[in-house]
């Protein structure tokens, strides 16, 4: 198998399993495995090989040497050969199968001798939307532990902004179904319930949020457009307005973001033209931003969490490869220092933290990711801690509330609609006796 080959061994499988012609269920009962899990493993597997029906799949693996399907280059000399068949003996199911598999294979290699340089040369989907993904349908939740299910947002998006305040949780802009939304919608953690807020006045997509003095900052994002924006917008959640405060020096959106003694901190991103490695820090006091030493790498959607006295950036995507890296950012020193590296390579997630610890939740740009991780500042370690959402938990809203961390939307074949949340560390309280008792 060629050294790139993005499939996992099982996906291999089942793709050959489906190049014979089997059906979900019947790749499930020869696996034995559940009809759930086969649509997951297909979803990852068109995913991985940006495919848009299981032909296109079958092709492009079959020419890369990344899948067998045994008995093809016979049955195409076959096809070439053989006289035409009387209708009344049709083929058998299984010959008949290889037989149009085969024909496929050898219009791709005699008409469009083309395809494979083509489609390796095609540049990725929009980077900057999810609008151009085929919809396979959102996965069946999985069951893991120590995540709940909370009630789901009133409309499904990814690439939002979400925001943790006192009681609440503000979920604001995105992408959905119907494009890029500038809608706000205000989760009761009390009450488990969504309320629709002021809509925001600039409709943006690839954004997060900071809180500052009880105040919800958003800077920058993708419109409707495609274009990048530089606007920075604040919500006040008691008087439920908007108001507009310095703009950015450059469009931005992507980028990953921290708040750090009480300033916003942006990192990386995308101008509208390229991905950068930029540090921007906003002063809500002088409504003024400044620039700092540039992120090791260039590259958006990476995520960021303030945590002791430095903020740390993981993951990332540059448009070509998904970054483990995990660097800290010492804000006082303005400086950068290397970090373990994640376990697997991650861009379009999301990342909170909870005392020494900080959770990565969500991402799988070129790969599928089946469990999120957890970074203990103490050990400088990485370790896996299991997703509610297996395969690809792209660009999900991830906020953190004292020992909790929620993760909202998102896109998994489809845009999400669901809400989840996480419990990290957790902390037991024991009452001190009194004299006399």
């Amino acid at each position: 198998m060629s050294a790139d080959n993005p499939l996992s061994k099982r996906e291999q499988e089942i793709l050959e399993l489906v190049a014979r012609g089997l059906t979900n269920q019947e790749i499930a009962r020869d696996l034995v495995i559940t009809f759930n899990t086969v649509k997951v493993h297909m979803r990852n597997i068109f995913a991985k090989l940006e495919a848009s029906s299981r032909t296109e799949a079958i092709v492009k693996a079959a020419q890369a040497g990344w899948i067998n399907v045994s008995g093809m280059d016979e049955l195409v000399e076959e096809a070439a050969t053989a006289p035409a068949l009387p209708v009344e003996s049709p083929l058998p199911r299984w010959q008949r199968v290889y037989f149009f598999a085969a024909a496929a294979l050898v219009l791709a290699a005699l008409v469009l001798p083309g395809l494979r340089a083509r489609v390796e040369a095609r540049p990725v989907a929009n980077a900057l939307s999810d609008a151009g993904r085929p919809r396979l349908g959102a996965p069946p939740r999985v069951d893991a532990s120590r995540w709940s299910s909370l009630a789901p947002l009133p409309e499904p998006r990814s690439r939002l902004a979400l925001a943790a305040l006192d009681d609440h949780l503000a979920a604001i802009g995105g992408e959905g179904p119907n494009g890029v939304s500038n809608a706000l919608f205000l989760y009761d953690t009390e009450a488990n319930g969504w309320l629709p807020g002021l809509s925001k006045p600039t409709a943006v997509a690839n954004i997060q949020a900071g809180v500052i003095d009880g105040q919800v900052y958003l800077p920058g994002g993708v419109t409707g457009d495609g274009a990048a924006s530089a606007a920075l917008e604040v919500y006040d959640p008691a008087a439920d307005v908007w108001t507009t405060r310095a703009s950015l020096p450059t469009p931005l959106a992507a980028y990953a973001l921290a708040v750090f003694d009480e300033r916003l901190y942006l990192f990386g991103g995308w101008d509208g033209a390229a991905y950068l490695d930029s540090v921007w820090v906003y002063d809500p006091a002088a409504d003024a931003w400044s620039s700092r030493s540039p992120a090791p790498y260039r590259a958006a959607f990476a995520a960021a969490a303030a945590l002791d006295d430095r903020i740390v950036l993981a993951g990332g995507f540059d448009g070509r490869q998904e970054y483990a890296s995990c660097n800290a950012y010492y804000p006082a020193e303005d400086r950068w220092e290397a970090c373990a590296p994640m376990n697997l390579p991650r861009g379009g997630f999301g990342m909170a933290a909870d005392g020494a610890s900080l959770y990565a939740i969500g991402g799988g740009w070129r790969r599928a990711v089946t469990f999120n991780e957890r970074y203990d500042s103490l050990t400088n370690t990485w370790s896996s801690i299991p997703s509610p959402v297996q395969g690809q938990w792209l660009a999900p809203g991830v906020a953190g509330r004292g020992s909790l961390i929620y993760a909202v939307g998102g896109w998994s074949g489809d845009y999400l609609d669901n809400s989840e949340v996480f419990q990290g560390t957790f902390r037991a309280f024991i009452p001190l006796s009194t004299r006399g008792q």
